[in-house]
């Protein structure tokens, strides 16, 4: 397992996310040394997922910088569909891309990547259902268990969360 003492993660949630891809990230990070900090549109609000579990939030999007962040990483569920009617939530995205931090999104996740617009001539991968997006948004679809493009990381279903996580540790000690 990688050493990621120092590495600042924020893990976005908002309702109706998929279970395991918040929860393995959050506890795979932290097993790591990474101070993970899970962020949703209020600050000590709590999110449940698509089987009613819950998730609080430590702080509000409008709260945390993407210059103290390492990476942002995006569940997929419904929650990328809420995630981006929040302007903060897709601020904190487009600004870490900009910045060149990492950016991983597994599922529907690159929902968040389209509407911060940084996809455009990316290599990408999500669910199958959300391909014409990732496409109109100018990715280049790729068919696989992650996706790594530069500091952009993409995975399709909770089955492909160990190479999504791969490609994460590999993306933040790349970063160092």
């Amino acid at each position: 397992m990688s050493n990621l003492k120092g590495k600042r993660v924020a893990v976005l949630v908002e309702k109706l996310y998929e279970d395991l891809e918040l929860w393995y990230p959050v506890l795979r990070l932290r097993e790591a040394g990474a101070d993970v900090t899970i962020v949703g549109p209020r600050a000590g609000e709590t999110y449940l997922s698509k089987h009613d579990y819950p998730a609080r939030s430590d702080a509000s999007a409008d709260e945390v910088k993407a210059q103290d962040l390492d990476a942002v990483i995006i569940p997929g569920g419904y929650s990328p569909d809420h995630m981006r009617r929040h302007p903060a939530m897709v601020d904190l995205v487009t600004q870490a891309g900009q910045m060149g931090k990492v950016l991983a999104a597994i599922c529907h996740g690159p929902w968040m990547l389209c509407s911060a617009r940084c996809l455009s001539g990316r290599k990408v991968t999500g669910f199958f259902a959300i391909r014409d997006d990732v496409v109109n948004a100018g990715g280049i679809w790729q068919d696989a268990a992650c996706v790594r493009d530069g500091n952009l990381v993409t995975s399709r279903t909770p089955d492909d969360l160990p190479a999504f996580m791969q490609g994460i540790f590999a993306a933040l000690v790349e970063a160092s």
